[in-house]
Order: structure tokens, then C-alpha cells, then sequence
């Protein structure tokens, strides 16, 4: 290991040989006999102590430390002053920024501790300077990180990226226009894997608080008692193993957005602390007497029919009403089937890019195939049809249907079989007028007027045509916003 410089500093050759002599074994000596020599020797040496005697001729200790300064912020400055010279001394530590002064006559072996405690001294602020740059490194390659992957964040949770140019899927980029904005409550219902929460991501993010918080929280995940400390928080000694307090979301998210996932899965007790965030903006944590204020957006999302869930005893009604101030209905993936070639080359690229396999596109019949088939799980089962697709597939080559999953290989062969096998020209222009009205009826929310409008038909046409399909508009006002 490398030894420390010490720059001793005296008019006296004699001081400077014995000095030398008490600490060469220890540290790299540099000695000079005035203050203008000592500053010459600091333009080419770094010393971690300098030891400067106080009276010197031309120049004293006091002012020679001084201008080391300039130089050598970081050395440690000790000063040797006779009796007399203290009560000027101490007026000059400050001034000359020096550590410690040592009277006359001295002992060898104290001297040696106090230079070793300067040392000592010196290392650790080098050491703390070094961690700090360290630290400001780290904390700018942090940033850049985390700007880098803000902006990947915010580009795939942009509106311009949400895939679809399906009829249902316009009327919902209307609705998240209106609503992102806003601090109302949104509630998303749709069958699961139509991408609920991808959805609430995409409101929080290109809204006005996309800088702030997004917290999700899937309530039909974990038990209750532990579903209120994880919304509300709780204090120490609550519950067995709350050895501490805790911040809830809703606290952590303050001034953010808090997704509630499967909400129609809550306890009637959860529900009332719900409904009291809602109304007052009011928490009160777990085991706490103290309600806390807290300005957060809420959207939730449920795969049930709340209204169902409410005329059956298991859902609030007051906070039904309170969440589906602005629903919006997820459609199924089997209703949007023209976004599904969108929605596949979407995650071909994804996926490729993820793996970094490149992936030259997909065949006709594999691609048929995939338009074609059930899809129970929605988007989210498409998407992990994909993935596996990518990570079987060959570098530099397409997927083709020999790579599908069983079930996908048995979807119909290619042909346009959204009239079915029954090629009876009647029944299938039956079949797309019942879903050309049905469409309409979801865009419209059930207004009549509306939909015969977007279909091009009067209200007493339209009228007729529901009778014939027993379609009853009534049944699509709660589906999506009017």
C-alpha cells in the first residue's frame, strides 16, 4: 500500500533531520526550510498532513498555510507554536483552516499520534469524497434510466398506441379523451384478458397527473385484513406482525391514481372505507384514530355484473353508484376480431424485440387461424399464443402454422367464416344485421335514436328490427358511458 506524504515545513535544519528521521518508516517525508520552498514542492506533491512551524522568517506558518489552501483544499494543516505565539495562533485556526497547533517543546511519540490522527483524517474525507462522486455518478446513470424508460413507459402506454380501429374500440378512445383529463372516477368492466388494467394505465399516463403515482392493487388477490393495510396503511402493533407503521396506496399514491382491480370481489367492510374515500377523500388506517386527507384518482375494474352483485346483497349500492360515474365496456376479443391482425403483429414485434430474434412476419393460414379461434382469455391469451410463437420460432424466418398450439390448429380452415358453415344467404345476412345492431347499441349505450343514426335506418325501421331479433336496447344503457 502506498504511504501517505507529509510536508514538514521549518527554518531550523535541525528540526526538519529529526523530523524526517520520527516518521520516514511511516510516511513519504518532504521537508522544506521556508514557506516559499514548501510552496514550490506543493505543485508537484499531493501531501495528506502539513506540519508548518510558526515563526519563519519572510513568510510565517500562519500565511503559509493560508495559501496552501488554494492548492490543497483537502490536506491536513497542523502548526508548531511556541508559548508565547498561542493566543495568536488560536485567532488563526479558522483563517488558516489549520487542524490542530502543537506547542513547544513537544514529545516525539505524541507528535507521532497526532500525525497519524491527521492522516486518519485525511483518508476518510477522500474516502467520503470519493463515495459522494461515486454517488453522483450512480444517481445520474439512475436518472438517465429512468427518463429512458419514462419515455418507453409513456410511448407504449401513449393513446396513439392503443391497438384497435374496430367500431368498439373507437367509441373507447372517444370515452378516454373526455375522462383522462378529469379527476372522475372511472369504472372499466369487461371479461378478463380484454385489458383492463392496460387500459387505467393508459388514463393515468397521458393525463395531467402521468408525473405522479400509479398504484395498482388486485382486491380479490389477498384476504381482506390485509387487503385494508395494503389500501390504507396501518400502525404499529394493529394486528400480529405489524411491528411497525405502514403507508397504504392510497397515502403512497397521493396526488396519483389508484387502480382497483376485481373490485366487485371487496368485503362489505372494504367497501365502506371505499365509499368514505370517495365521498370525504379520507382514509383512516388500520388500528388508527386519525383520518388522513388524500387527493387520489380512483379507477376500478371488475369482470362481474356489479349491478347483479348489488341486487344480491353483495355489493354496496351507494358505492356502485359512486364508481360507475363513467364506465367503460371492455369488449371481448371475439366482438373486435378486425383488430386481431393489428394485435398480432403488435406482439410479434414486442416479443421479438424482447428475445432479440428477428422475425420476418406471419403466414396467411397461421395467421387465418389465429382470427378465427375462441378466445376465452381474451387479448391476454392472443398475447402468450404469441410469445410462444416468437420463442419457437426460427431466426430470420415467419411463423407458419405448424408452430400453433393444438388448440389454434384445429380453428376452420381459411374462408370467411364469420357467416359460419351454413352458407344459406338468408340466415347469414340475418346473422350480420343482429350484429350490426348489436354494435350499434353498444356504442350508443341503448339510445335508440343514436343507433338507427349510425346505421343509417329510421327509429321505426330500427324498431322493427329489434323485434324481429328480440334484441332489447335496455339491456346496453349500462354498458358503456351515454
Amino acid at each position: 500500500m502506498k504511504k501517505q506524504t507529509v510536508l514538514i515545513v521549518d527554518d531550523q535544519r535541525e528540526i526538519l533531520n529529526s523530523l524526517q528521521r520520527l516518521f520516514k518508516a511511516d510516511y513519504e517525508v518532504l521537508t522544506a526550510a521556508s514557506g516559499a520552498e514548501a510552496l514550490a514542492l506543493l505543485k508537484d506533491h499531493n501531501p495528506a498532513v502539513i506540519l508548518s512551524d510558526q515563526r519563519m522568517p519572510e513568510m510565517d506558518g500562519v500565511t503559509f498555510l493560508k495559501e496552501s489552501i488554494r492548492s490543497h483544499p483537502d490536506a491536513v494543516r497542523l502548526m508548531i507554536t511556541g508559548y508565547a505565539d498561542i493566543e495568536a495562533t488560536i485567532g488563526a485556526v479558522n483563517e488558516a483552516n489549520i487542524y490542530q497547533y502543537i506547542s513547544k517543546p513537544f514529545e516525539p511519540q505524541e507528535l507521532q499520534k497526532t500525525i497519524a490522527n491527521a492522516v486518519e483524517r485525511f483518508q476518510l474525507v477522500q474516502q467520503n469524497r470519493a463515495l459522494q462522486e461515486d454517488l453522483k455518478r450512480a444517481n445520474k446513470v439512475l436518472t438517465v434510466e429512468k427518463e429512458v424508460l419514462q419515455k418507453q413507459v409513456e410511448q407504449q402506454l401513449d393513446l396513439g398506441n392503443l391497438i384497435g380501429s374496430s367500431p368498439p374500440m373507437l367509441h373507447i378512445f372517444k370515452l378516454i379523451k373526455k375522462v383522462m383529463n378529469t379527476p372522475t372516477t372511472v369504472l372499466l368492466q369487461g371479461d378478463t384478458g380484454t385489458g383492463k388494467e392496460m387500459l387505467a394505465r393508459i388514463i393515468h399516463f397521458n393525463s395531467k397527473k402521468k408525473d405522479r403515482m400509479f398504484a395498482a392493487q388486485n382486491c380479490g388477490a389477498i384476504p381482506d385484513t390485509l387487503l385494508q393495510s395494503e389500501l390504507f396503511g396501518h400502525v404499529k402493533g394493529s394486528f400480529t406482525g405489524a411491528v411497525a407503521d405502514k403507508k397504504g396506496l392510497f397515502e403512497t399514491a397521493d396526488g396519483g391514481t389508484v387502480f382497483l382491480d376485481e373490485i366487485g370481489d371487496t368485503s362489505p367492510a372494504l367497501q365502506l372505507n371505499l365509499l368514505r374515500v370517495l365521498q370525504e377523500g379520507e382514509i383512516k388506517p388500520v388500528g388508527s384514530t386519525v383520518v388522513k386527507k388524500v387527493d387520489v384518482r380512483v379507477i376500478a375494474a371488475t369482470n362481474k355484473n356489479l349491478q347483479e352483485e348489488v341486487k344480491a346483497g353483495r355489493f354496496r349500492e351507494d358505492l356502485f353508484y359512486r364508481l360507475s360515474v363513467f364506465p367503460i365496456h371492455l369488449p371481448p376479443l371475439h366482438e373486435r376480431r378486425q383488430d386481431i391482425p393489428e394485435l398480432i403483429r403488435y406482439f410479434i414485434q414486442k416479443y421479438a424485440d424482447r428475445i432479440g430474434k428477428n422475425i420476418t412476419g406471419i403466414n396467411r393460414l397461421a395467421e387465418e387461424k389465429l382470427i378465427r379461434a375462441e378466445y376465452p382469455g381474451n387479448i391476454r391469451e392472443l398475447e402468450n399464443e404469441i410469445e410462444r410463437l416468437v420463442t419457437l420460432a426460427d431466426e430470420n424466418s415467419e411463423i407458419d402454422e405448424t408452430y400453433l398450439s393444438p388448440r389454434f390448429l384445429e380453428s376452420p380452415v381459411p374462408g370467411d367464416t364469420f357467416f359460419g358453415a351454413d352458407l344459406n344467404f338468408k340466415n347469414a345476412c340475418a346473422r350480420l344485421e343482429k350484429t350490426m345492431i348489436t354494435r350499434a347499441l353498444q356504442n350508443t349505450s341503448g339510445n335508440i335514436l343514436k343507433a338507427a343514426e349510425e346505421l343509417g335506418l329510421s327509429r321505426a325501421g330500427l324498431h322493427k328490427m329489434l323485434k324481429r331479433h328480440a334484441i332489447i336496447p335496455a339491456e346496453y344503457k349500462t354498458q358503456n358511458l351515454k
